[in-house]
Formats: C-alpha cells, sequence, structure tokens
C-alpha cells in the first residue's frame, strides 16, 4: 500500500511524481529530491548554499513527518548540487549539524543545474521506521 505524501505548504508537484510516499503502512518513507523553494516556487536563500540546505532538510523533516517519521530514520541521501568545489563545505556542514548517528549512507553528485533556477542543492532521501 503506497500513500502520497504532500506537507501543507509544499507547492504542489508539477507532473507524475509525490513529494513522498510512505509504503508498507509507513515502514518505508521514499522523499523526491526536495529544493529550497517556497509554496509558490520563489527560490529561498538565493545564492546561499547552507541557507539553501537548511531549508531543504526542513522540507524533508516535513514529508517525514507526515509519515510519522522523523530525519533519524534516514538510511540514505543522494545530494545534489551545481558546484561542488564551491558549496561542499556549507552543504557538509549543515548535513553534519542535522544529522545524528548512525549516518544515512549518503552520495554526493556534481550536476550542471537543477530543474529550479536558483536552486543550488537538492536532496532525497529514504527512511525505514521501525515499528512500534
Amino acid at each position: 500500500m503506497k500513500t502520497t505524501l504532500i506537507p501543507q505548504g509544499h507547492s504542489k508537484p508539477v507532473g507524475k511524481y509525490s513529494p513522498g510516499l510512505s509504503v508498507d503502512g509507513g515502514r518505508f518513507v521514499f522523499v523526491s529530491g526536495q529544493v529550497a523553494t517556497d509554496a509558490h516556487g520563489n527560490v529561498l536563500g538565493p545564492g546561499d548554499a547552507a541557507k539553501q540546505t537548511e531549508v531543504v532538510f526542513d522540507r524533508i523533516e516535513q514529508v517525514l513527518a507526515q509519515a510519522g517519521a522523523t530525519l533519524a530514520d534516514l538510511v540514505s541521501l543522494v545530494i545534489y548540487v551545481v558546484d561542488v568545489k564551491r558549496d561542499f563545505a556549507a552543504v557538509s556542514g549543515v548535513r553534519n549539524r542535522v544529522l545524528d548517528d548512525p549516518s544515512p549512507t549518503s552520495a554526493l553528485v556534481e550536476v550542471s543545474s537543477l530543474v529550479e533556477d536558483g536552486c543550488l542543492v537538492e536532496i532525497s532521501g529514504i527512511a525505514v521506521v521501525e515499528p512500534k
């Protein structure tokens, strides 16, 4: 069973995708790539990779919360940045601050651009929630 997750305040998806999916009664949560935009598609923290990373983790946290999960339940992340040399320290600093041990697996990939002009960082994730 799959449940679509669209937290209040998130922009509606453009196209056929879900911001998040809760699977198997919430045991598995898949979070689509999140960028630093508001509900109207405006970029937050323009030019500031650290601020954008904070916004992205807030958005991920909101998707997870809708499924009864937290950042501590993340088991895997994929982080996309448009300039790894310039923004690695800023993105890693935020990631290291907001995530607890055991840390999720992670990949950091440089891309030529993201779908939203002005976005520097996009992060997707997978969480596994222990049954209660």
